[in-house]
C-alpha cells in the first residue's frame, strides 16, 4: 500500500469538517453522549495546523490531525483520526509524523494530548508511538474520561 499524501488544509475545507464530523459521530456512539470533550473545542482561531491525509491517487481523504498552541514551546494534538476502512495501514503514523515534524520546526519541544477511556485503540496507537501518560492537564484535569498523553520532540 502507498504512502498517504499529507498535506496542509484550511480547518473550513470540506472535506476536513466531513473528517472531523465523521470523528465527533464515532466518539458519540462510543461514549453514548455528545460531551465526552472538556475544555475548549478547537477552532480556525486556535489550531495553528491542520493536515489531512489522501489517498495519493484518488485524493480520497482518509485522516487529518490538528495543532493547537500552548504556552511556549508546547503544542496539543487534536482532532487526530482516520477512516475506520484505512485504520492498521499506516495512515495514522503518518499523520503523526507529519504533526511531530512541523511541531519540530515551530520550536515545540513537547507534544501533549488527550484520549479517553471509551478509545483503547487510541490509547494503544499513542503508547507505542511513544507517548507516555501524564497526568491530565488544563480542561482535562478534572475530567474522569479523559487520559493525557506527552511526548518530548
Amino acid at each position: 500500500m502507498t504512502s498517504p499524501r499529507i498535506s496542509p488544509a484550511a480547518w473550513d475545507d470540506a472535506q476536513a469538517i466531513a473528517l472531523r464530523l465523521a470523528q465527533r459521530a464515532e466518539l458519540d456512539a462510543r461514549y453514548g453522549r455528545d460531551d465526552h470533550e472538556p475544555g475548549t473545542p478547537p477552532s480556525a482561531g486556535d489550531i495553528s495546523l491542520f493536515l489531512l491525509a489522501r489517498d495519493p491517487d484518488s485524493g480520497t481523504p482518509l485522516g487529518c490531525g490538528g495543532l493547537r498552541d500552548l504556552e511556549r514551546g508546547r503544542a496539543e494534538i487534536k482532532r487526530m483520526y482516520v477512516v475506520p476502512e484505512r485504520r492498521g495501514t499506516g495512515v495514522s503514523v503518518a499523520i503523526l509524523r507529519a504533526l511531530e515534524d512541523a511541531a519540530r520546526d515551530r520550536g515545540v519541544e513537547t507534544l501533549v494530548l488527550e484520549t479517553g477511556t471509551e478509545q483503547p485503540d487510541a490509547i494503544r496507537f499513542y503508547e507505542r508511538e511513544g507517548y507516555a501518560r501524564i497526568p491530565n492537564f488544563g480542561a482535562y484535569a478534572a475530567s474522569d474520561i479523559s487520559i493525557c498523553y506527552a511526548r518530548p520532540l
